[in-house]
């Protein structure tokens, strides 16, 4: 065993178990600490009982001393023996629990049994219903079951101490509360303080084991991520002689929240936080190792963040440790439950003390939340549970007023009642939904109503920080990456029930390749890249948003890193970086450069405007100047000194785009310097197009005035229908439809503009026969959209996965064809945002796909393919649709809407007809 330095000795019992589950009875080997989920192929999803078993020899215990064992977690309900004989039982699935093994049980060799329960929906011998126990992800994720954490037996004296809250301020002053054993009172506590640099700084006796007591430690080094100095508490109970030794790691660290900002000893801080899920590619929720732990740490503060959200799961006690050590704030949750009854809000408030009790000591702990999305609870619908949670809020402030509390964070339909912060989830990508993303910024950035409880009972001051706590958008990680002894990880067969399907990883390579998608992206790997880079531009835009409202206080990326099928992450699951990895901390950084551009796109040799602001963090910034550079071209703007958590206005910058000899990518660069140090640095990409020419345009024609009236303005010839080259219109009659079967080309922009009947036509066909009422009383079975020509179904976005939130739907275009000279891409970046489409065109299979859409756009892990340029012939014509908005402005005024709009012209003018049947 290994002596602690008192009298405790400890072994360790993690390895090789004996493991068996009820389901099966099948006798196996299980690694402890580990999840059976994470080890048996065939248990990844199932709950309910098992058996571990193993073997240990009797340890030397003296007079006076005990034997226990302790566990780390057991998920969910442990029952432990030895020899036969129950010494202890345990409920609740992430924390830790000891069982005293009696004298007389214990023999030469020892048999130790645990047998655990993970209730599912249904019932059980326990009367454990799995909706009413702290569960948290595992709803999403799948089950975790067993033994996680690790286990060991330790020899201790009875004479001892059995709890150690510490309180350290700014001042010095090291307050403690000190839980012993009854053997212990009338002895002697001995406390030392040990600095970072191994010397003692302060100490203190407590005779007769008094309950609480204070040491000072003059000027302390105070722990934060920049420099995490951490002390270290030693406690010895004397009775006589040394009884009992133990060691405590703490810090000088206060966290608050005032006048609608958070201060991080004394200073005022900026959070630029991750939602960390805390799981791990083999083990599920339980770590590797301490080193793996590091590394992420590490590639964390390399990303610029200052604070994970470790999101409602209790982590293993080294993860603390590790953030404690490298400097990184902690975000925690308690897991939630599924419904709140008498029950379930008894484990919740027992999980909450028990947090506390075992990671109050660690400094990166600085929030607590106590419900998430109001997971497991109804407060629209129900006025106990908005009183529940005001009342867990205030228990737990007097439990821990060191800490800040949030009571629910909250999302679109749910909100706060009583909260240290402000805080809320929204999501939307851009380009697809930039006006959405600024709007909803700015109201929540203005204090926004819909925060708070709308019934009247919402306790709101005014002055709590406002955080956008949840927001992000998916990449997609490099399946070979990701790998596990060299194959496809598991949890590539998960993910079915989410996102409508396009969650689910496996086949990915498959369907890429069957959609055609290499002659889009060059080839699986690029449109990997290319979708990360995505990634990094929707969290480059949003957080320069966030940043320019001072209102806003900070932000949590959804997330750190990938979690099976979700694939948000700044890491992927193996914890390897995005492509953008080197650069996000550019964005990502206390001090951030925030351009203001109304429209990413402009013409070759004109003006372009930019508006320049700054943000600080914790970081004041004066006598700095900001330079603009692009192509040669360049100038500079003084800063008057700003102040922490401010915001600069730097009004705005007018420059000329370059001139070229094609349309291109053209990229501003902006820096931030004091002196001969750089501050920030910043980059905006501006489509740049040339000036339109309209010699030898095609003649157009419609029975549209309006699309008519578009053409003209944009210079082109408008003729009678049946003289033009190309006809227009926003949605087919039977006209059109003669006119294509008669050879006719024909440019349909289905932009929303007309009525159509879920397809690009107008009239309204009848239903087929046979004539039953099946399903109403009208007869006959409706006539499907795409049943009819051009067979092309028509979407609306809006409340489908093709809307784009949290699972990205990766638009493109191919650069080739009409197309070909069009800047960027392949995927649609911020220049579209004017013209993204609200619609999708469906009825486009296999290598119809392929072939016949010239821009589109995948879901997920390359799910729900639609179209939004796409071809088809009709008869012997032929037409080209578009759901891209071009009209949304007047003509000429968005040069990416007339680059298009000439663009499909002149691929409708392109379409070969036909003579017809001979």
């Amino acid at each position: 065993m290994t002596d602690t330095g008192g009298e405790r000795r400890t072994m360790s019992l993690d390895g090789d178990w004996s493991f068996r589950h009820d389901s099966d009875g099948v006798d196996r080997v299980a690694v402890v600490p580990g999840p059976w989920q994470a080890q048996f192929a065939d248990l990844r999803q199932v709950s309910g009982r098992a058996s571990y078993w193993r073997r240990f020899a009797r340890p030397d215990v003296g007079p006076g001393q005990e034997l226990i064992l302790r566990f780390g977690a057991v998920s969910y309900l442990a029952e432990v023996a030895v020899n036969g004989v129950e010494v202890g039982r345990h409920e609740g699935g992430y924390l830790p629990f000891e069982c005293v093994i009696p004298a007389g049980v214990l023999q030469d060799d020892n048999a130790v049994e645990v047998r655990c329960l993970l209730p599912d929906g249904g019932v059980n011998d326990a009367g454990i219903a799995f909706a009413e126990i702290p569960h948290g992800k595992q709803s999403w994720y799948g089950p975790i079951g067993g033994i996680w954490q690790s286990v060991g037996l330790e020899v201790r004296s009875a004479t001892r101490q059995e709890h150690v809250g510490i309180s350290a301020d700014l001042s010095g002053r090291v307050s403690l509360l000190l839980a012993v054993t009854e053997a212990a009172v009338g002895g002697v506590a001995e406390i030392t303080v040990t600095g970072p640099e191994g010397v003692v700084t302060g100490s203190i006796a407590l005779t007769g084991v008094e309950c609480a007591g204070v040491v000072m430690v003059p000027a302390p080094r105070l722990w934060s991520p920049d420099a995490p100095n951490l002390y270290l508490l030693r406690v010895a109970i004397w009775r006589g002689e040394v009884k009992d030794v133990t060691e405590h790691s703490f810090g000088f660290r206060t966290f608050e929240a005032r006048d609608g900002q958070m201060f991080l000893n004394g200073q005022p801080f900026y959070m630029r936080a991750a939602l960390d899920q805390d799981y791990y590619p083999e083990g599920i929720c339980t770590p590797p190792s301490v080193a793996f732990l590091e590394d992420q740490f590490r590639k964390a503060k390399a990303l610029g963040l200052n604070m994970l959200r470790c999101h409602i799961k209790v982590p293993d006690p080294r993860y603390y440790a590790v953030a404690d050590r490298l400097g990184l704030l902690i975000w925690t949750e308690i897991p939630n439950t599924g419904v709140l009854t008498a029950a379930s809000a008894a484990r919740l408030k027992a999980t909450m003390a028990g947090i506390l009790a075992r990671d109050g000591n660690h400094p990166c702990i600085v929030i607590w939340t106590l419900i998430n999305e109001d997971w497991g609870i109804r407060l629209c619908e129900d006025a106990a549970h908005r009183s529940w949670l005001k009342a867990m809020f205030d228990w737990l402030k007097v439990l821990d007023p060191s800490r800040l509390v949030v009571d629910n964070s909250p999302c679109n339909g749910n909100f706060h009642v009583k909260s240290d912060l402000d805080d809320f989830h929204y999501y939307r990508s851009v380009p697809e939904r930039r006006a959405e993303w600024d709007a909803l910024t700015a109201e929540f950035a203005q204090g926004a109503s819909w925060t708070y409880s709308p019934f009247g009972d919402a306790v709101r001051t005014g002055a709590e920080p406002k955080i956008v706590s949840e927001f992000g958008v998916w990449g997609l990680p490099d399946p070979s990456a990701v790998e596990l002894a060299g194959a496809e990880p598991w949890w590539m067969e998960t993910g079915q029930g989410w996102g409508d399907g396009a969650a689910y990883p496996h086949g990915v390579q498959a369907r890429f390749l069957g959609l055609g998608l290499g002659g889009v992206f060059g080839s699986f790997d690029a449109f990997i890249g290319q979708v990360q880079w995505y990634q990094f531009a929707n969290l480059k835009y949003q957080i320069e948003v966030m940043r320019g409202w001072p209102q806003i206080m900070g932000y949590v990326i959804t997330e750190f890193t990938d979690v099976h099928w979700e694939s948000n992450g700044l890491l992927d699951m193996n914890r390897n970086p995005r492509v953008f990895h080197d650069r996000f901390a550019t964005i990502n950084a206390d001090v951030v450069i925030v351009p203001r551009v109304a429209r990413y796109a402009g013409v070759a040799g004109e003006a372009f405007q930019v508006g320049l602001a700054v943000a600080s963090g914790g970081m004041a910034v004066s006598g700095a100047v900001l330079t603009w550079q692009v192509e040669g071209a360049s100038g500079e703007i003084a800063l008057d000194a700003l102040p922490a958590v401010g915001v600069a206005e730097l009004g705005v910058v007018s420059l000329v785009l370059p001139l070229a000899a094609s349309n291109r990518m053209v990229a501003i660069d902006l820096t931030l310097t004091a002196g001969e140090k750089v501050i920030a640095r910043n980059r905006v990409e501006i489509a740049t197009y040339l000036p339109r020419r309209i010699a030898g345009l095609p003649t157009v024609g419609s029975d549209d005035a309006a699309l008519a009236a578009y053409a003209r303005a944009l210079g082109y010839g408008v003729v009678a229908v049946e003289e033009a080259e190309v006809i227009l219109t926003h949605g087919l009659t039977p006209a059109d439809i003669a006119r294509l079967q008669g050879g006719a080309r024909v440019l349909v922009l289905a932009d929303g503009t007309v009525k159509t009947q879920g397809n690009l036509r107008v009239d309204r066909r009848g239903r087929e026969q046979p004539f039953m009422a099946i399903v109403d009383e009208v007869p006959g079975m409706p006539i499907g959209a795409e049943a009819v020509l051009p067979n092309i179904g028509l979407v609306a976005r809006h409340g489908t996965m093709w809307r784009g939130d949290w699972i990205a739907g990766f638009s493109w275009i191919r650069r080739d064809g009409a197309f070909a000279d069009l800047p960027g891409g392949p995927l649609l970046d911020l220049s579209f945002d004017k013209v993204v489409p609200h619609q999708v065109m469906t009825g486009f299979r296999g290598p119809d796909y392929a072939g016949s859409v010239q821009a589109g756009l995948v879901v997920g892990w390359v799910h729900k393919p639609a179209a939004l340029i796409a071809e088809r012939r009709v008869g012997r014509g032929g037409l080209v649709a578009s759901t891209f908005r071009l009209m949304t402005e007047a003509a000429g005024v968005d040069p990416v809407a007339g680059y298009l709009f000439d663009a499909l012209i002149r691929a409708a003018k392109g379409l070969k007809v036909d003579a017809g049947p001979q």
